[in-house]
């Protein structure tokens, strides 16, 4: 059933999955992050939702994933300016290790952090209004936009965010340190810096214009049948392959040892937000 007006929920566990069908046995299309706030397009039966995400992908999550409530969902989309940067962290009840985990985040989840500063911890909000405390350098400010006139910098930080995923396992429809497919990886590399994409293997013109491969720089986009990679320079690329059980460097360079040939002489395009 459709809803009178758009509504919106906050992801609110660890990893959400949001899938191709309204049902648990499903597909994964795309993988929540913690604190993601999506749009509820549509209620379907037994709790399940359409949703939109920020960067215009849709799919299907479970209301018991979500806290659905328009007011704190709008605050938590103002307050929330913070992310976990490490891969995978624990909350603690307490600021010290020898407090109880009270659960994990992982990269990309946003949070609120409250101003209360320990001995290296910080202490953060969640959306059901509970509070914990992580590593403080753990923690930094969401980007939500990105200034083309640092294309040097914003190409270095696009980089090394793909590589802090090298060794991830995959996962498909994964976008986190737990698992991630190779749209995950290029999405959520350039998400946490601030910039919106789509989220698959496909070059689309809303988000990137193509350029030759002459033309390729560090942190631009390699476009394969059915894949996508980041490449990193000196003709090396980053990619999250089924084939190679996850997160590895390739090259383009025959004569380079890590020369992958079914992906070098398939390239199907080159995207590029600059």
């Amino acid at each position: 059933m459709a809803l009178s007006k758009p509504q919106w929920g906050i992801l609110s566990k660890t990893l959400v999955p949001i899938n191709l069908h309204p049902k648990f046995d499903s597909e994964m299309a795309d993988e929540g992050l913690y604190g993601m706030v999506v749009k509820l397009l549509e209620e379907k039966e037994d709790g399940w939702y359409y949703v939109e995400t920020h960067y215009d992908y849709y799919g299907y999550v479970h209301s018991s994933n979500m806290i659905m409530d328009d007011e704190k969902a709008n605050a938590w989309k103002e307050k929330a300016n913070k992310v976990i940067f490490h891969s995978v962290v624990d909350i603690m009840s307490e600021a010290s290790y020898k407090g109880y985990v009270k659960g994990i985040l992982t990269r990309g989840a946003s949070v609120i952090t409250t101003g209360n500063e320990k001995d290296g911890w910080s202490e953060i909000q969640l959306a059901d209004n509970t509070t914990g405390w992580v590593r403080t350098v753990f923690i930094r400010d969401k980007k939500t936009s990105f200034d083309k006139n640092n294309e040097e910098q914003i190409r270095k930080d696009l980089v090394d965010t793909a590589m802090l995923y090298l060794g991830t396992q995959y996962r498909w429809g994964g976008k986190s340190p737990l698992g991630i497919d190779c749209s995950g990886l290029c999405s959520v590399s350039y998400l946490l810096n601030g910039i919106i994409i789509y989220r698959d293997a496909r070059l689309k013109e809303k988000y990137m214009r193509s350029i030759s491969l002459e033309e390729i720089k560090p942190g631009d986009l390699l476009f394969f049948p059915g894949h996508v990679a980041m490449y990193i320079g000196n003709d090396k690329y980053v990619h999250s392959s089924s084939s190679l059980n996850g997160v590895k460097v390739n090259s383009l360079n025959p004569e380079h040892e890590d020369y992958k040939e079914d992906l070098a002489k398939t390239i199907t395009g080159i995207g590029t937000v600059f």
